[in-house]
C-alpha cells in the first residue's frame, strides 16, 4: 500500500452543535454555498448535486474579487458519518486531491476532520505554502457560525 503521508493534510475542528446540524448544512444545496470557504469568500455556484455520484461546480470568490474555479466530484456519501470527493482545478479540470469530510458525533458536540490527499507532494507543499491549513480551518469557524454554534 502506498504511504500518502507526505501528501496528506488533515484539518479538525469540535463544533458545540449536533451532528445532525452539521452534516446537513454540508449535504444542503442551499446551504453549503452559504458559509463554504475561508473568511472573506463567496461561492457562485454553477450546478450542485450533493449525492454520491454527484457533483458541486462553483467558483470561489475572493476577497479582491480573484476567482478561484472549483470542482467537486462526490464519490462516497456514508449519512452523518462521512463525504469523499475529488477536488478538481475548475469545472472537468486535472485533479489535484482526494478529499474526505468525517463527521464524529461526541455526544456533546461534533468533531469535523477534513482531510485531503494531494496528487502530488509538491502540490501538497504548494497548498500548505499558501496557508491551506489556515483558510481550511476558517471555512469549519464559518460552519460553526452559520449552525449557531460559535
Amino acid at each position: 500500500m502506498e504511504n500518502t503521508a507526505s501528501r496528506t493534510m488533515t484539518l479538525s475542528r469540535e463544533i458545540a452543535a449536533p451532528v445532525e446540524l452539521a452534516w446537513t448544512a454540508w449535504t444542503d444545496p442551499e446551504a453549503l454555498p452559504q458559509w463554504w470557504g475561508p473568511d472573506g469568500f463567496s461561492c457562485r455556484t454553477t450546478r450542485i448535486d450533493l449525492r454520491e455520484g454527484g457533483e458541486w461546480v462553483f467558483d470561489m470568490i475572493g476577497p479582491d474579487g480573484t476567482v478561484f474555479p472549483n470542482h467537486h466530484r462526490y464519490t462516497r456519501v456514508i449519512p452523518l458519518e462521512r463525504i469523499d470527493y475529488d477536488l478538481l482545478w475548475g469545472e472537468n479540470g486535472p485533479k489535484h486531491a482526494d478529499a474526505s469530510a468525517i463527521f464524529e458525533d461526541l455526544g456533546t458536540g461534533c468533531r469535523i476532520t477534513l482531510e485531503m490527499v494531494f496528487v502530488t507532494e509538491a502540490e501538497y507543499q504548494e497548498a500548505k505554502g499558501f496557508g491551506a491549513v489556515e483558510l481550511g480551518l476558517q471555512t469549519l469557524g464559518k460552519l460553526a457560525v452559520f449552525i449557531g454554534a460559535d
